[in-house]
């Protein structure tokens, strides 16, 4: 063991990467424990804010990697290469640990958006750790030294393995394509797969072959079922489990539409559109007595509307059913003939002289929508008094 560590770690100068990866591990793993504890109102630790603003730990995570990142390249010696490292691995665990906030500008660190972080971890620790066993990136350590020594071989092989990396990527395979970097044999199995149904591949390559999508989404839909369970069982062992999604409440006099009306029947001709009714508890300006419409109170008649059995809209007495009179037409051209001079009425007919008031009408000066108030008749004359008169009356009291 000390031998290996000797010859493949402190030898070729690998020291700082170890101590590095080592100290973002451990922050990484520090810190979830620490975020799971305030969650769950357990312990010591609590929130930190000033002046009402929560100060998120990716703030000093980046002023620790810049300090590392900038010391590493100043540093003299080994023991400062080794201190800038363990800064720098501290910074950059503090930071990959709220990735996920970084991405999506918004605080999801416990919901489902939360997850990219511990993958943006998980891949990280993976490529350091490739980097550590002595692979180098884009097949180059696969080159003999007698190939290193054409230029053109060399570009050629970087060239190519990045395509495939490339092909991966557009494909929807971001780990297989993250991991190709270093063994471009899985970056070559990723490209020549069928790609994700909801990668920009798919979108553009099997818009017009029908077999093609359905097959991707037939396979995506078996690999997420086969290995989703196991990639959640080891986030939420690390990271915790995420809030559910609550359903989104509906926005303010939403229900208006769909909610019982106060007047105006089922129909909806009174709700609360304002055609005629009111929102429930409330009553519109005017509104008399049970109606809402700002009418008389019921049993009495508004001044103007019909009498009973008439039809609405004619004014005359003719009872309900009959057909509305229709005045006679005149040709173009010729005059409007004069109309008949009302005949005078005759004795007996009973009907009333013009200008005078139909029966049971409101005499003039009464209240408008009330019943007229019938008047005492006088008594019929009785026979002549034949006694002498009398002294005269005095004033009435």
């Amino acid at each position: 063991m000390g031998h290996w560590f000797m010859r493949d770690i402190v030898e070729p100068g690998k020291l700082p990467l170890l101590l590095a990866l080592a100290s973002f591990v451990a922050t990484f793993l520090v810190t979830r424990t620490v975020t799971r504890l305030i969650r769950a109102g357990r312990g010591p630790f609590r929130d930190v804010s000033t002046g009402g603003v929560h100060i998120h730990h990716v703030v000093p995570g980046v002023v620790l990697t810049l300090i590392g990142g900038f010391g590493a390249i100043g540093a003299q010696g080994q023991v400062a290469a080794a201190v800038c490292a363990v800064v720098f691995g501290v910074g950059a665990g503090l930071v990959l640990d709220e990735f996920a906030l970084i991405l999506h500008l918004a605080d999801v660190y416990w919901t489902e958006q939360g997850r990219q972080s511990v993958e943006a971890v998980v891949l990280t620790t993976a490529l350091v750790a490739l980097v550590l066993s002595g692979a180098a990136p884009l097949g180059v350590d696969e080159l003999t030294p007698e190939e290193r020594r054409d230029r053109l071989n060399v570009l050629l092989t970087v060239v190519v393995n990045l395509l495939f990396v490339v092909v991966a990527l557009v494909k929807g395979k971001l780990r297989t394509a993250v991991i190709g970097t270093l063994v471009p044999l899985v970056a070559v199995v990723g490209a020549v797969r069928l790609a994700r149904p909801d990668s920009p591949w798919a979108r553009r390559f099997y818009r017009r072959r029908p077999r093609a999508r359905s097959r991707a989404r037939r396979r995506a839909d078996r690999h997420d079922r086969r290995w989703a369970w196991l990639g959640r069982g080891f986030q939420e062992l690390i990271a915790g489990t995420p809030d559910p999604v609550r359903p989104a409440r509906p926005p303010d006099g939403a229900d208006d539409a769909g909610g019982a009306v106060e007047a105006g029947g089922a129909d909806g001709s009174g709700g609360p559109d304002g055609s005629g009714g009111a929102r429930t508890g409330a009553s519109p300006p005017g509104a008399d007595g049970a109606t809402g419409r700002g009418g008389p109170p019921p049993g009495t008649t508004a001044p103007g509307a019909p009498q009973d059995g008439a039809s609405p809209g004619t004014g005359s007495g003719a009872p309900a059913g009959a057909p509305p009179s229709v005045p006679p037409t005149v040709p173009p051209g010729s005059a409007p003939r004069p109309s008949a001079a009302p005949e005078d009425p005759s004795p007996g007919t009973g009907a009333a002289p013009p200008g005078a008031a139909p029966p049971g009408a409101a005499p003039p000066g009464a209240a408008p929508g009330r019943p007229p108030t019938a008047r005492p008749e006088a008594p019929p004359p009785g026979p002549p008094d034949e006694s002498p008169p009398g002294p005269p009356a005095g004033p009435r009291p």
